[in-house]
């Protein structure tokens, strides 16, 4: 029996967040990688799932599904007895607000890197963006280090939740873009910590 859940991912973006939020919940889904180095994402096929040409997409019973925090967010409340969020509106609230800052400014940053072409034509434009790349995750890192994690093993203090698997992904990009991870003390040993978790292990082997 197919399962009703399909995740479109590609690896090493931002979809790994949602399959390790899929293990977590025990969700039976079925992968359908899209192969970037081939264009896949601008194929028919699959601007029909997501016109954005952008993964992750996840296709639930109801529809298609697009953007991380969104679908974590849905993962989250679809399978509440994984309980991988707040229950309360402020914790929820404060998980999105997390959700959002990795989504429009730290992915942001790491992107003007491999994708810069997004934003310029220029060869000097998109040149002095990526010199920048390093600083501009360094200061969003930074604040993370210092803002977002407090003294819980977790992104959102004592319960893990579906934002570790996301900031597990995107502190996964610093090395690529010239940040030495052990700089942020905290955000180091909290992906040691995502790391070691069987359903996080079982997501990346996949």
């Amino acid at each position: 029996m197919t399962p009703e859940l399909t995740l479109y991912y590609a690896p090493g973006t931002c979809a790994q967040a949602v399959r390790i939020a899929l293990h977590e919940a025990g969700a039976e889904h079925r992968l359908v990688r899209v192969d970037f180095s081939a264009g896949g994402q601008r194929s028919p096929d699959y601007l029909a799932v997501n016109p954005k040409g952008r993964v992750p997409a996840l296709a639930t019973g109801a529809g298609v599904l697009t953007e991380t925090p969104a679908l974590l967010a849905y993962v989250a409340q679809r399978f509440p007895r994984a309980r991988l969020a707040p229950e309360d509106a402020y914790g929820f609230a404060r998980m999105q607000e997390f959700h959002s800052y990795l989504a429009s400014t730290v992915h942001v940053a790491h992107a003007h890197r491999p994708r810069a072409s997004r934003w310029a034509d220029a060869p000097e434009a998109i040149a002095a963006m990526q010199r920048k790349v390093p600083e501009n995750m360094a200061e969003c890192f930074d604040l993370i280090e210092h803002h977002y994690l407090g003294d819980g093993p977790w992104a959102m203090g004592g319960q893990y939740t579906v934002a570790d698997g996301y900031l597990f992904t995107v502190a996964g990009w610093l090395a690529s873009d010239g940040v030495d991870i052990a700089r942020f003390p905290k955000v180091h040993a909290h992906s040691q910590r995502v790391a070691a978790r069987p359903a996080v292990q079982q997501a990346l082997m996949n």
